[in-house]
């Protein structure tokens, strides 16, 4: 396969709450250059809470 080139990388959110790392999601980093912020399921604090990308 071939490897992807080109200007995606992988980034983690991290829960506001409790502070665990849930999900690992690809975004473009020349287009996309603030931080991002979604509301996800976090299954540690059994709920869906503000999840934000680590630094």
């Amino acid at each position: 396969m071939a490897k992807k080139v080109g200007n995606r990388q992988r980034k983690t959110l991290v829960c506001t709450v409790c502070g665990e790392e849930n999900y690992r999601i690809e975004k473009n980093v020349k287009n996309t250059t603030e931080r991002l912020e979604l509301n996800r399921y976090c299954p540690r604090c059994r709920k869906h809470t503000q999840h934000k990308e680590k630094k």
